[in-house]
């Protein structure tokens, strides 16, 4: 009997002694190398090849999932169900995200490679100092058409997408901010506007829009334009020029009354387990060679001025995805209208769907 006791006890002693040496580990991968991090992303926004080269070269694991809007993003870092370790958000959400007290800040000391991003891209008023988030991609909102399925249209004005020869010819991408703010545009009100007069106006012109709009929809705008399934979308910069890679009939341009000028950067949610893995994660992608065959694979504009000089030519110098610093601007950044304004553009966004299913 005696001496079941000894190997029992032997038994706690040596699981013990294991469990401890395994959290010792887990917690030494987590901070000099090794390890996971969770990355948090929009869908098709990153090459699959430079996760795997990451990997490889820091022994660090990646847990990669994706989200389709800034809010349910921060819906999902917020009810901390699942932690993320970097996510990128865009510029209004990052402001939010400040308020709400979901982010930790960056230590620049571990993100030499900070050094290669183009100073107009850093110590924006939606985080001075870059102290919460670090650039990633940036572009437009703009029209992509296809001249051979139309009659001479053009497309200088956001008022061009009202033209009665465009009946169901026209997609618009899934997105609040980006529809309300043309039907603004074409009004020449901001972006930004938050007078429910100027909001109710440029819904009821929306609504008039009805008839030509084939479409509302999210990442399947690509697809449907690639396949000339419509002649005109409402897309963002990148998606034009995926679209562009492929059909180069298709054309993008940005509205004379001006459009959204956007920033997504990488962020560390205060939730995060691996702070250093995270660390390592936004250094390794502001690596000019990384930033470069990223920026190639997604379509978007790189702020990283080291990344552009590696880059064709012909990409970096079209004005209609790399636009001069006079061109933007007549371009506005979105802000930050708070809770309450959000859910009224959503509301007036639904309200125009649902004027079209009737």
């Amino acid at each position: 009997m005696k001496e079941l006791v000894r190997v029992a006890i032997a038994i706690v002693v040596i699981s013990t002694i294991l469990l401890y040496t395994v959290n010792v580990l887990e917690k030494s991968s987590a901070t000099s190398g090794g390890g996971t991090i969770s990355v948090y992303n929009w869908g098709e926004y990153i090459d699959p090849e430079l996760i795997r080269q990451f990997e490889e070269e820091t022994n660090i694991s990646v847990v990669y999932e994706t989200f389709d809007s800034n809010e349910s993003m921060m819906t999902k870092i917020e009810q901390g169900g699942t932690t993320y370790d970097v996510a990128m958000p865009s510029e209004y959400a990052i402001e939010k995200m400040k308020e709400n007290k979901l982010l930790q800040p960056i230590d620049h000391a571990l993100i030499p490679n900070l050094k290669n991003i183009d100073p107009y891209f850093l110590d924006l008023p939606f985080d001075p100092g870059n102290e919460y988030s670090i650039p990633y991609f940036w572009g437009t909102v703009g029209i992509a058409f296809n001249p051979t399925l139309l009659d001479g249209q053009t497309f200088e004005s956001w008022n061009d997408l009202w033209d009665p020869s465009l009946e169901q010819e026209v997609i618009l991408v899934d997105s609040a901010r980006e529809v309300i703010g043309l039907g603004l545009n074409s009004l020449g009100y901001s972006l930004n506007s938050t007078d429910m007069d100027e909001l109710r106006a440029a819904t009821d012109k929306l609504k008039t829009m009805g008839p030509n709009v084939k479409a509302i929809i999210g990442d399947e705008i690509v697809e449907m334009m690639r396949r000339e399934e419509a002649a005109v979308a409402v897309i963002w910069s990148g998606q034009a020029a995926d679209v562009m890679w492929v059909n180069e009939d298709i054309d993008y341009v940005v509205p004379e009354e001006g459009s959204n000028l956007w920033f997504d950067n990488m962020i560390i949610p205060k939730t995060a387990d691996n702070v250093e893995g995270a660390h390592a994660f936004i250094n390794f992608m502001l690596d000019p060679e990384v930033a470069a065959q990223n920026a190639d694979y997604v379509g978007y504009s790189t702020p990283n001025e080291q990344a552009i000089a590696l880059m064709d030519p012909e990409v970096t110098e079209d004005k209609r995805f790399y636009p001069p610093e006079e061109l933007r601007e007549r371009l506005e950044v979105y802000e930050n209208l708070g809770l309450e304004m959000l859910g009224t553009y959503n509301e007036l966004f639904l309200e125009f769907k649902m004027d079209m299913e009737n």
